[in-house]
Parts: structure tokens; C-alpha cells; sequence
């Protein structure tokens, strides 16, 4: 204001005008007009047409709800079917085991009473094993004790060790002396190669007792030594019998050995499987053979029965990791 007064009065009239000319100018300038709103009536129909999509969009959501909940209960329906169904065939299979399970004991010999006697044990590990054993008059002065072990477990296994075990019962290798412990294992070994037997192979400990002699005679072929005891002064002996030779059915040609051992009146033989001795007596320890080997010297510690407790108490729950056979002779 102060510098207003300065200037000439013309000039500031001047001034004045001019502003106030501006201001009226901006007031009169023409405002943008608004956009147009819709009639109501085209709102509603708008709104009617949204709710008429969201309608549509429920329904097809309901409609897929009501096929999931049908497609879920014909799935429901259909594995309850097929579940039925599997009971129905694992009973059926459980009945043909346990049937074949009957007939693998029922082929193993009664135990003897007569000289020289004989008791036995046998405990799958699963329903069928590839355990056997037995033994048989060859005539009227020789007498066979054997006991196999085919590897693995299942009708594979029991299948190719009631077959072996017919075999020997029948002496039907041809050309074959079954006096001769090791022409048998020899011709064992080309009867049954494991290629033909859908890669399987076995062990086997096979002896011939000679009555007019005393004498034993065995071979071996993979399989663990026979525990021989015999009553002295001094206690009981103890004789691992053994003729090392490689399971049967592994190489062509093998030429097997045998050995023979005196017997006396009173002396016991028992022929077992490796899984009659190893168990686990702690975490990646194995019963030594040893001791198992001084558990049956110990007083009654030859009774199958008792040897299979003991050998259970090491184990612990559940089954035995191998099938468990043992037979004791006692000559």
C-alpha cells in the first residue's frame, strides 16, 4: 500500500480498474458441465443383469458342488467294492498258505523212537519257509539224516525245498549211490542249477550212518557244521562236523567231499540252519557261535524245545529274522 501512494494518482486509478476487470472475468467464465446421470430405470436394470450373472454364477458352483459330492460317493461306493473284494482275496490266499504251510510239515517225518531217535523243530519265520529236513532207511544197514535251507522265504522258496526234499526221499537222482553222501550232493548240484530255479540255491548238510560200523559219513555244500556230543568222564565233548563245499546250485561241475566220524551208543547229532542260531543279542552284535555251541553242551541244552526258547529270549518280540529247524539224532 505504501508503495501505491508513491505512485501518480492517474497510474494507480489505472491499476484498479484493471484488477478488478480480471476478477469480474474469472467469476463470468462458463463452468464444465457435469455428466449426465442415467435414469433410475437403467440402474435397475444394470443391477438386475449383475444379479442376474451372480445368480447363474451360484448355480454352476451348486451344480459342481452336486457333481463333486456324486463323482465322491460313486468313488466312495466303488472302492468300498474293490476293498471287499481285496479281504475276499487275501483270505483266499491266507487259506491256500496256511494249506501249503499243513503240507510242508506234513512231509517232514515223525519223529523216531527207536534207535537211533530222532526229535525235530521247526518255526517259519513267515507262513512258509525254505527249511526241510528229514531222514529215511536206505536199506537195511544204512540210514540218511539231511537238512536244507533254500535262501529266501515265500512259495518260491518252499516250493524248490519240498521238491529237493522228495527228491532225496525218493532217491530219485538216476545213476546215483545215496550211500555216498557226496555223489548225492554232486548230483543235487546238476539237478538243480539256479538258473532254472527262477535264481534260487540252497544248502544242505547230508549224512549216511552205517550201523554195522558205527560209521558216519557226510557232506556239506554252504551249509553250518552239525553239533556232534558225546558223554565223557570229563563232561561232554563237543564236534562241529563239517565238509566245506559251495551251496548247491551256484556252479556247474562241483566236486564234493566227504568225511566220516565214529559213533558210539548214546552219542547225539543235531543238523540245523544258520537261523537257528543268529539272532541279534544286541544292536549289530550276533550270538557267536560259540556260545550257542556251549549252550547245547550245557545239561538238556541239545532238547529242541529248549534251545528254540532260549534262542527266542535272545530275540526279543516278533518272529525269528530266519526260519528256525533243528533235528537231533540220538544214536
Amino acid at each position: 500500500m505504501t508503495a501505491l501512494r508513491r505512485l501518480p494518482g492517474p497510474l494507480i486509478t489505472v491499476l484498479i480498474m484493471e484488477k478488478q476487470t480480471a476478477s469480474r472475468q474469472k467469476k463470468a467464465a462458463p463452468r464444465k458441465p457435469r455428466a449426465p446421470r442415467p435414469p433410475i430405470s437403467a440402474q435397475l436394470a444394470e443391477a438386475k443383469a449383475e444379479i442376474a450373472r451372480l445368480n447363474a454364477e451360484i448355480e454352476d458352483l451348486r451344480l459342481l458342488y452336486e457333481g463333486t459330492i456324486e463323482h465322491g460317493e460313486a468313488v466312495e461306493d466303488e472302492l468300498a467294492d474293490k476293498n471287499i473284494l481285496l479281504q475276499k482275496t487275501q483270505k483266499r490266499l491266507d487259506e491256500e498258505l496256511a494249506d501249503a504251510t499243513r503240507y510242508v510239515i506234513s512231509i517232514l517225518p515223525a519223529p523216531r523212537e527207536a534207535a537211533p531217535a530222532t526229535d525235530w523243530l521247526l518255526v517259519p519265520s513267515t507262513e512258509l519257509g525254505g527249511d526241510s529236513f528229514g531222514y529215511h532207511e536206505i536199506d537195511d544197514d544204512h540210514m540218511a539224516f539231511y537238512l536244507l535251507d533254500v535262501c529266501g522265504h515265500g512259495v518260491g522258496a518252499a516250493l524248490l525245498s519240498v521238491t529237493a526234499i522228495n527228491v532225496l526221499r525218493s532217491s530219485a537222482l538216476p545213476n546215483t549211490d545215496f550211500r555216498d553222501p557226496a555223489a548225492v550232493l554232486g548230483a543235487l548240484n546238476e539237478a538243480f542249477p539256479m538258473e532254472k530255479q527262477n535264481d534260487m540255491y540252497f544248502t544242505i548238510w547230508y549224512g549216511v550212518y552205517k550201523r554195522s560200523t558205527g560209521q558216519l559219513s557226510f557232506s556239506s555244500a554252504g551249509h553250518p557244521p552239525s553239533i556232534h556230543l558225546r558223554s565223557g568222564a570229563d563232561g561232554i565233548e563237543v564236534a562241529e562236523l563239517t565238509a566245506k563245499g559251495v551251496a548247491l546250485g551256484t556252479f556247474p561241475g562241483i566236486t564234493y567231499r566227504c568225511v566220516t566220524k565214529e559213533i558210539v551208543p548214546g552219542d547225539r547229532l543235531l543238523l540245523l540252519s544258520d537261523g537257528t542260531f543268529e539272532v541279534e543279542t544286541g544292536p549289530g552284535e550276533m550270538l557267536p557261535f560259540s556260545e550257542f555251541v556251549n549252550f547245547l553242551a550245557a545239561p538238556g541244552g541239545d532238547e529242541p524245545t529248549k534251545i528254540h526258547e532260549w534262542i527266542r529270549s535272545l530275540n526279543g518280540d516278533g518272529p525269528l529274522p530266519d526260519d528256525f529247524s533243528l533235528l537231533r539224532i540220538v544214536f
